[in-house]
């Protein structure tokens, strides 16, 4: 130990609070003040200057400045694979817009698909996707995209349609062995991915199929409002503006294939977008050319530059019907710009709060308080709801408690698959729902929708927790030690945090 760690003292009560206050309480303004746009700016401020406030006061207690500016740098390199993959997310629906993709999809969705089964085939198809991919957030990028475009032609609401492709993905996501957090979770606590699943199947199906069942009681009794366009319309309006073609969806088995595969999220999109740009030189040629708007190239070079152009920025569609060119328009890596600023903001206040103690110090006083084991499972379950809004990001909200709640479940007795299955029926699902959380700032980003606009709706994300809560509660679900089973209380491994690979 060098002298700067001898002169460094551990956090109090009052100086955990003090970041944690100011934070709340910065938030709260910035959605008074900025509603819905606080996203756009204000939100990330809140976060920045929080994480300032944090850091004077783990500085106070010791911490030297240098070492404080190192550990916001590796809270955020935390965050950085997610950064990449959003960025080609939005190259992506850059792309797919130009090649035809999303509007194919909902090309046939609007033919095949009963408005009044709308919201219930979003979530049981992004379910199916879901459990296909293992990624929810590869889900919402592109199935997802596509059922936000059909709502909007249809006069579907956006809101309600963001809800249930975020249930259905994060319903797949969790039950699938192809998923990062389904197969990191039970490692962190030494179970096994297969018992894992069957014993979040518990309280996982049950709320799913609750999520269903309101998705397909909006759609029966819930009114829709009328589209700018006939439908009719909406389906001659696109063949004359793109290409409609099977081939069109070749990107998305491309993808789909990929996913299945294990290959890297980023790599996946990447060859994603790659495919709808070879889509788009055989299929949109003439949407290419009028993109470029540049007389002087060739095909193949405005070809080139309406790739590049919609990769960075996004595609803009100009046609003669200004309600399909607003459908089909945008993406673009600039367009995730606002949520890597907002994940930047989150991740240097998890990393102040993370190293200063605060968020060790908050927790430890209930730790020794609770005793039943309903008050257990409820206590780690509440705080990886917390670390999910204190520190922004998914895996922190999983990996920490975890950690910290291992020893613990096995004094009591308790299974650490219980403590997996407790971790994930909040941690994994509330993360969409917190808009400056990693996956709440990426799910508004891809689909469109304000995070406090889809809130509601994500029905099989509110209704999991509470399942498990209540399982904890009256003993359903909770397994045991067998007493030989019981190991000797030493310190248990401690694995290292990961990056994102949503």
């Amino acid at each position: 130990m060098n002298k700067q760690d001898e002169n460094i003292r551990p956090p109090s009560l009052l100086d955990a609070l003090i970041p944690l206050g100011f934070m709340i309480v910065m938030l709260t303004w910035s959605v008074v003040l900025f509603g819905i746009d606080a996203a756009a700016g204000p939100l990330q401020v809140a976060l920045i200057l929080s994480a300032v406030v944090a850091g004077a006061v783990a500085h106070k207690n010791g911490h030297s400045w240098e070492r404080l500016g190192e550990e916001i740098v590796k809270g955020i390199s935390l965050a950085m694979s997610a950064i990449m993959i959003l960025l080609m997310v939005g190259a992506l629906i850059g792309v797919w817009n130009l090649s035809g993709t999303i509007a194919t999809v909902v090309y046939y969705g609007i033919q095949y698909i009963n408005p009044t089964w709308f919201y219930f085939a979003a979530a049981l198809l992004t379910g199916l996707i879901g459990l296909v991919t293992g990624s929810s957030w590869t889900t919402a990028a592109t199935l997802g995209v596509a059922f936000i475009g059909m709502a909007n032609a249809i006069g579907a609401s956006p809101a309600i349609t963001a809800g249930a492709v975020i249930s259905g993905a994060y319903f797949g996501d969790k039950m699938t062995p192809l998923s990062e957090t389904t197969i990191l979770t039970p490692q962190i606590v030494g179970s096994n991915v297969y018992a894992h699943i069957r014993s979040m199947a518990k309280a996982s199906i049950p709320a799913y199929l609750l999520a269903l069942l309101l998705f397909f009681l909006i759609g029966q009794f819930g009114q829709l409002t009328p589209p700018p366009m006939d439908t009719a319309e909406v389906l001659a309006a696109l063949g004359s503006v793109y290409t409609i073609t099977l081939w069109n969806l070749l990107p998305i088995v491309v993808l789909m294939v990929l996913a299945f595969r294990r290959y890297p999220a980023f790599l996946s999109i990447l060859i994603g977008a790659l495919a709808g740009a070879l889509v788009a030189v055989i299929f949109q040629q003439s949407l290419l050319i009028a993109f470029a708007n540049d007389m002087s190239l060739s095909a193949p070079f405005a070809a080139v530059k309406s790739i590049w152009v919609a990769m960075a920025n996004g595609f803009i569609l100009a046609s003669p019907y200004p309600e399909i060119n607003e459908l089909f328009s945008g993406g673009g890596m600039s367009s995730m710009l606002f949520t890597v600023w907002l994940i930047l903001g989150a991740m240097s206040f998890g990393a102040m709060m993370d190293y200063g103690g605060f968020n060790q110090r908050l927790i430890a006083p209930i730790i020794q308080r609770v005793k039943s084991d309903g008050a257990t499972i409820a206590t780690v379950m509440l705080t990886s709801i917390g670390f999910n809004i204190v520190a922004g990001d998914q895996y922190i909200a999983i990996v920490l408690p975890a950690r910290m709640f291992m020893l613990t479940f096995r004094q009591r007795g308790l299974h650490p698959e219980t403590l997996a299955t407790a971790v994930e029926n909040s941690g994994t699902v509330t993360s969409p729902l917190i808009p400056w959380n990693s996956c709440g700032a990426y799910m508004s980003a891809a689909l469109g929708v304000s995070t406090f606009v889809y809130f509601p709706y994500c029905f099989f994300n509110l209704i999991n927790p509470i399942v498990g809560l209540v399982y904890g509660f009256v003993g359903v679900n909770v397994q045991h030690l067998a007493a030989e089973e019981q190991p000797a209380l030493e310190a248990l491994p401690q694995p290292p945090m990961i990056d994102q690979q949503k």
